[in-house]
């Protein structure tokens, strides 16, 4: 348990982001994240808990390298693959063990790593009067680690589910955990699913 339960206790008027759960990052996907088994129960069942507070979003790669700017045209030549053009649409859905939640849950669909990238997700929270934002999900150095400073720079708190959250790089998610820990205090919190259940309460 952390030394500060003070600080977790405020968890309240809570959005959970579950970040880029799709197939595409499955073990099987085309960018297979391997950790992503590990954790999708524990991401199941913190969305079993709060479904009507879950916002699940896709990294929707575009139909043709061209469709993207600057250097996602690069990005995207190398990954022709991951276009749309060639990926099975299947390929960018949840996984299912996490779809069958929506609805409650709803998707919201991102062209880039950050799901902020997507404007209309702030102004959804904002209007919503959400405050702070629970974070899961997958890559924790790319599109979670986007996201997170985003929505710090946006003004949320941050609350961070350390056992949900997945990475193809172990020394990149390592590296992550000590940032927010040493960096970040007082805008992101990492907590355990545990420690979730019993300081978000609905």
């Amino acid at each position: 348990m952390r030394d500060s339960s003070s600080e977790i206790a405020e968890i309240r008027d809570a959005v959970h982001l579950c970040i880029d759960m799709q197939n595409i990052f499955a073990p099987s996907g085309l960018w297979a994240t391997p950790w992503m088994e590990r954790v999708l129960p524990t991401i199941a069942s913190i969305v079993s808990r709060h479904p009507t507070r879950t916002i699940f979003t896709r990294f929707i790669t575009p139909q043709d390298p061209e469709d993207r700017p600057g250097q996602w045209q690069s990005y995207f030549h190398r990954w022709r693959q991951a276009t749309r053009r060639y990926l099975p649409p299947s390929g960018l859905e949840l996984v299912p063990a996490l779809s069958e939640f929506v609805p409650p849950a709803v998707i919201i669909d991102k062209p880039a790593y950050s799901a902020f990238s997507n404007p209309g997700l702030a102004s959804l929270l904002i209007e919503k009067n959400v405050g702070a934002v629970v974070v899961t999900g997958a890559e924790t150095d790319v599109c979670v680690l986007s996201t997170v400073l985003s929505a710090v720079d946006l003004g949320f708190r941050v609350v961070i589910v350390e056992d949900a959250l997945c990475s193809s790089s172990d020394v990149g998610h390592d590296a992550l955990m000590t940032m927010y820990r040493t960096r970040f205090h007082g805008q992101v919190d990492l907590v355990t699913a545990e420690e979730l259940e019993e300081f978000w309460r609905e």
